[in-house]
């Protein structure tokens, strides 16, 4: 019968822990398992772990292909969908839509990244939305239900 107080690790399994650096009796003195020559043979040796002795880096063997341009502009897409469900749960029909005021409510992620609406889904109520940028087909369906936009810069 096994008790708590009884078990044992498995026979082989636990090895004693290989003292180094005391003295040729222990079969670890000397070099103390370090090897004879080179950086990691010494004290303080540093290097990173992406360091290839001297060999070309895999980051500049690797070809490089396409283009990143600096100068894109990544949107944040809203859906008119989304918006108008937004506006009429917080009866917000008279008022002005602002990023900022999307932002707070947490209908966007982001406060670093500009807005755009698309024109996904209906609109029924009159929105004024003040945003960075918008789609023709959104645009169209804001202003067909007589609201206004207004452009502003990011």
């Amino acid at each position: 019968m096994d008790i708590l107080s009884n078990l044992k690790p498995a026979k082989g399994s636990v090895r004693k822990e290989k003292r180094v650096g005391r003295g040729p009796g222990s079969g670890h003195g000397g070099t103390s398992t370090r090897g004879m020559n080179g950086q990691k043979s010494r004290s303080g040796d540093k290097y990173r772990p992406w360091f290839e002795g001297g060999q070309m880096p895999l980051s500049r063997r690797i070809p490089k292909r396409g283009f990143k341009s600096p100068f894109k502009v990544e949107y944040q897409p809203l859906n008119l969908e989304k918006l108008v469900k937004f506006v009429k749960k917080n009866n917000l029909t008279e008022e002005q839509i602002t990023p900022e005021l999307l932002y707070q409510k947490k209908v966007v992620g982001s406060k670093n990244k500009p807005i755009k609406i698309l024109g996904e889904g209906d609109v029924d109520i009159k929105l004024n939305i003040s945003t960075h940028a918008i789609s023709q087909s959104a645009r169209q369906k804001i202003e067909s239900a007589g609201g206004t936009i207004n452009i502003v810069k990011f």
